[in-house]
């Protein structure tokens, strides 16, 4: 049985009058190719026909890589088949980073970390996507010709990063230096930024410490030399 019509009419830009991303339907952000091999996918035909936004969230519970196409025909992994899906479902913020913000499903995160690189603005993907590099779980990833090991703070580098992301091509993301000259966004301070800056406050305590101590030798040896002198 296939749902091919549900794809194909999500995909008609005719009468769609739902959001726009960037002045489209955000269905249409997969090229051409990449969605052709998603609706032709048993994954998709069985397991994300008449998903909504909850059992999307449960669906992507169940994922178990991220990935974009592998093996010789380029069939499309799960996680990219649920990436289209969220796509053209365009569910709300709130919901949106509920999943990124989820302790119990690394891959419901990862697959929201994607979502909001290609549909947030520029300053709000790095505002939601930067607090993601201190998050060092484990992520399988499926290659085109096996799996291979990274992490989701490695993911959300290459999606701010790289121009091209499990088979996927994104938009050209203005570099931060550029958003923070025209004072779209703050400075970032890195959390390693800042363990250095409190190491560096512990060193000064420890440098006036000693000083202070050395100090009090010296004034120590002082009094018992003029004691000496004295008697």
């Amino acid at each position: 049985m296939t749902h091919q019509p549900d794809a194909t009419r999500m995909l008609d830009d005719r009468g769609y009058s739902g959001t726009l991303i960037r002045g489209q339907n955000p269905a249409l952000l997969l090229e051409k190719a990449v969605r052709d091999r998603i609706t032709d996918s048993y994954f998709w035909k069985e397991q994300c026909f008449g998903l909504n936004e909850a059992s999307l969230c449960d669906r992507a519970a169940e994922v178990g890589f991220v990935g974009g196409t592998f093996g010789p025909q380029q069939r499309p992994a799960p996680f990219l088949c649920l990436l289209f899906k969220m796509l053209q479902l365009g569910p709300g913020r709130d919901i949106v980073e509920a999943y990124l913000y989820n302790e119990d499903f690394k891959y419901l995160t990862a697959l929201a970390a994607f979502y909001i690189r290609l549909t947030y603005s520029p300053q709000d993907v790095y505002k939601t996507l930067e607090p993601l590099l201190s998050d060092y779980r484990k992520l399988k990833r499926r290659t085109r010709t096996g799996f291979s090991l990274t992490y989701l703070d490695q993911f959300v580098d290459e999606l701010l990063t790289k121009d091209r992301v499990c088979a996927t091509s994104l938009w050209k993301l203005p570099s931060r230096q550029q958003l923070e000259d025209l004072e779209l966004l703050d400075e970032r301070i890195s959390p390693l930024q800042e363990e250095l800056e409190s190491m560096d406050e512990e060193d000064e305590g420890e440098r006036r410490s000693q000083a202070e101590d050395d100090e009090d030798i010296q004034d120590v040896t002082l009094e018992r030399r003029n004691g000496d002198t004295g008697g």
